[in-house]
Order: C-alpha cells, then sequence, then structure tokens
C-alpha cells in the first residue's frame, strides 16, 4: 500500500533554528558574565581567607569563562557546525585543565599544607552559584540538544560541574566551620575532578550531544521527502 508523501522530520526548520541560535547566545552571553563577577568574588574572598577551595573555584569560573566563550565564537559564525569541532576540543581542554587544578589544590590541601579559614562571602556566593547554574544549565542543554550543537551540550555540562563545585563548596566551607572537618572539601572534590575528566574525554570525542538532528550527516539533511511505502 502506498501512502501519501510525507516530509521526514529531520531537526528543527530554519526559522526555528534562528531563534535557538539567538538563545544559545544568550545563554553563553550569561554565563560568560556571571562568571566573570563570581571569579572575582570567589579569588579575592579566598585569597583572604587563605581558601585553596574557594581560590579553585574562582579559577574554575575562569575556565567556564573561557568554555563559554568557545561557543559564542563557533556561534558568531553564519556557518557554527564548520566550527563545532574547534570549539569541542577547547570544552575538553577546559575540562582536563579543571580536572588538574581541582586534583593538585586537594592533594595539597589534604596534605595538610593549607588550612581555611571562615568564609562568610565564600559561603553566600556558593549557596547563590548553587542556585544560578542548575537553571541556566539546564537552559542550555535543552536548546543545543533541540539544536543538535554538541558544543552547547558540552558546555551546559561544564556549567552543570560548576554546580556540584558549588555544592562540594557550600558543604565543604560549612563543615569546615562548624565541626572543623578540613579535608571534607578536598576529598569530595577529588571526585569532581574524576567527573570532570570523563566529561573532557566526551567533549573530545564529541559525544556530548545526543539530539537527533546532531546524528545526521550533512547529506541526510539534504534529501528530499521520500515516499513511505507499506
Amino acid at each position: 500500500m502506498t501512502t501519501n508523501p510525507q516530509m521526514l522530520s529531520l531537526g528543527p526548520s530554519p526559522a526555528r533554528r534562528a531563534v535557538l541560535t539567538r538563545r544559545v547566545r544568550l545563554f553563553v552571553a550569561a554565563t560568560i558574565t556571571y562568571n566573570i563577577i563570581e571569579a572575582i568574588v570567589a579569588i579575592t574572598a579566598g585569597t583572604l581567607a587563605s581558601s585553596t577551595a574557594l581560590i579553585g573555584f574562582g579559577l574554575d569560573s575562569v575556565i567556564e569563562v573561557a568554555s563559554a566563550a568557545a561557543v559564542a565564537w563557533q556561534f558568531s559564525s553564519s556557518d557554527p557546525e564548520r566550527r563545532e569541532r574547534t570549539a569541542l576540543r577547547v570544552i575538553a581542554i577546559s575540562f582536563f585543565a579543571l580536572a588538574g587544578y581541582v586534583t593538585i589544590e586537594s592533594v595539597r590541601a589534604l596534605l595538610g599544607s593549607d588550612r581555611a579559614e571562615h568564609s562568610t562571602v565564600g559561603l553566600v556566593l556558593a549557596a547563590v552559584s548553587l542556585l544560578v547554574m542548575p537553571v541556566l544549565s539546564s537552559a542550555q542543554r535543552r536548546t543545543g540538544r533541540e539544536l543538535g550543537s554538541a558544543s552547547a551540550v558540552a558546555d551546559s555540562k561544564q556549567t552543570l560541574l560548576c554546580t556540584y563545585l558549588s555544592a562540594v563548596l557550600l558543604v565543604g566551607l560549612a563543615v569546615n566551620s562548624l565541626f572543623g572537618w578540613w579535608w571534607a572539601d578536598p576529598a569530595a572534590a577529588l571526585v569532581i575532578a574524576a567527573v570532570a575528566v570523563k566529561e573532557g574525554r566526551e567533549a573530545w570525542r564529541g559525544d556530548a550531544c545526543c539530539a537527533p538532528a546532531a546524528a545526521l550527516r550533512p547529506q541526510e539533511r539534504e534529501r528530499p521527502a521520500e515516499t513511505l511505502r507499506g
């Protein structure tokens, strides 16, 4: 039996892609702006409190800015897909750099080279980031998946990792202030470093996106409607 010709769903229409691209740019701008502020506050507060965890959190924000800037660079082009691979490599390197720094600082803290003092500013910053980052990450991830952009999804994972670090920082600072359990933060941060390595490997391979449109080769996207026969 022959059915009427039907158009196969091969991803968003050009008009929808334009809307999604603008959203990605907006999310990237928001990520960069917030993380610049976060980095300045965290590094300043960490220096005053001799907190390697806070300073590390601030440097993570710098790395996050680099990741978001890579996506911004990609989507500043009229053909973002041509820049996707390069953007993914930058994001992957950002993950690896973060994992390396967190590991080194965690080991130093566990060896007792530096004990942090109480930091009210650090506690407030970690709490605010714990509220802001999941929302921003979720919105960017949904948009990236619909658009079929592996780099946008990878960057959303970088933002989500910042959420985990915020939770680790908040617990670590709170436990240290209340009970003197200084080892809690660096121990948990080592787990975050392992997650960062995993996400970095996925970004390097280009496995960050699961949107159906992303799996289509360019020639498949350009195929005309097919007649379905049964």
